[in-house]
């Protein structure tokens, strides 16, 4: 099996799986509980705080556990709208966010409040200049996706901190789910508010997150119940994908020199070789891209077929993002980058991980160019050519 949608979600490390098991099996015990399995778990979950705290740079209690990068977006979306209502209900993000960030702005406006969407170029960028023309009196919060899950472009996240600095009042959030180890992004430098990040990009498990709450930003939490999470997210703590969450990071941040080197390497050799293939149009920008995203369509063919041909030798690869790829519409990333909509249609995306290899790359080439055949040849029968 070659697995080549890593965007989507990454293969837990087996240290990862071994800590969770462990955790669950011996230290099951409520965290807000006052009796001793509560007190062990209590003291797992601090601990795991204050590790990732000091793998991110920031303070321990600046860090609150959610449940991946959806909640994590719609927390600080909503939660910042909610508690900033009165001073103003303008909000600013781009035209290229993911779902989960696009989908809880829309949700806002039928509150009230107004979205203003960035335009991006033809790479996926958006400009600092319209950012600034965009904000108002009323402007509450600014909102940008640091990679973008679906062709990898990486925006100008420290120039917009620094910018956003003259405008104290205005929170600022990043997305920065598909960054966490593949791309650098120093939280403090970049002068971040808010910031989302979920464990199963980086081989840690599913339903597990983060959401870096800058200590004196308030929010209103959407979720009622106690008082965990410093009250701002409900409910009992998942201690155990917490403490494997933490072991995930640092597994991840004390190797990223390694696989991102590697990532750039993997996939400077693929885009060589795609850019080879006759009727292959590259989206993945050669500039200001992360290292493990490739996005490119195949004129002329269907790419749900496409990804179904690659399986039937399975390599597992997509077509949008996994939280749109079963809409069956046109990549709105790729038409907000001015793409045709036949080839916004048709994208495929290839996304790696460090545990990918060479040897992996030759075989993927080699069952694209015979499966491209293929199915040009099924398409010439059906037309009689």
């Amino acid at each position: 099996m070659i697995y080549l949608d890593n965007s989507a979600t990454t293969k837990p490390f087996d240290d990862v799986l071994e800590t969770y098991m462990k955790v669950s099996k011996n230290y099951f015990g409520n965290a807000s509980s006052i009796h001793g399995l509560g007190g062990q778990a209590e003291k797992l979950l601090s601990q795991s705080r204050s590790q990732i705290a000091s793998l991110l740079h920031v303070k321990p209690q600046e860090i609150i556990f959610t449940s991946g990068g959806s909640e994590g977006n719609n927390l600080a979306i909503k939660g910042i709208a909610l508690q900033y209502s009165n001073r103003g209900k303008h909000i600013i993000t781009t035209s290229i966010e993911h779902p989960s960030v696009s989908e809880a702005c829309n949700q806002l406006t039928e509150l009230g409040f107004e979205i203003t969407y960035l335009p991006v170029d033809e790479n996926g960028v958006i400009s600092l200049d319209s950012l600034k023309q965009s904000i108002r009196e009323d402007t509450i919060l600014v909102s940008i996706i640091h990679v973008n899950n679906e062709v990898g472009t990486v925006q100008p996240i420290e120039e917009i901190g620094k910018f956003l600095e003259k405008y104290p009042k205005i929170i600022y959030h990043v997305d920065h789910v598909q960054g966490i180890g593949k791309t650098y992004l120093d939280f403090n430098k970049a002068r971040l508010d808010l910031c989302t990040i979920s464990g199963h990009k980086f081989n840690g498990l599913k339903g597990t997150g983060i959401l870096f709450v800058r200590q004196g930003v308030k929010m209103k939490s959407l979720i009622a119940g106690g008082d965990q999470e410093m009250q701002k997210r409900a409910g009992t703590e998942n201690v155990a994908g917490i403490v494997a969450l933490a072991k995930a990071l640092r597994l991840t941040m004390e190797n990223r020199e390694k696989y991102m080197k590697h990532l750039i390497g993997l996939k400077k050799t693929i885009i060589e070789n795609l850019t080879m293939m006759k009727g292959i149009k590259i989206h993945t920008p050669e500039e200001n891209s992360a290292p493990h995203i490739i996005n490119f369509s195949i004129d002329g063919l269907k790419p749900e077929v496409f990804v179904h041909l690659l399986e039937e030798k399975e390599i597992y690869v997509s077509t949008t993002s996994a939280c749109s790829s079963k809409k069956n519409e046109p990549s709105k990333t790729l038409l907000a980058m001015g793409v045709p909509k036949v080839l916004a249609n048709s994208s495929i995306r290839i996304s790696i991980s460090h545990q990918n290899q060479l040897d992996e790359v030759s075989i993927l080439i080699s069952t694209i160019e015979k499966s491209m055949k293929k199915l040009k040849n099924v398409m010439g029968e059906r037309n009689g050519i």
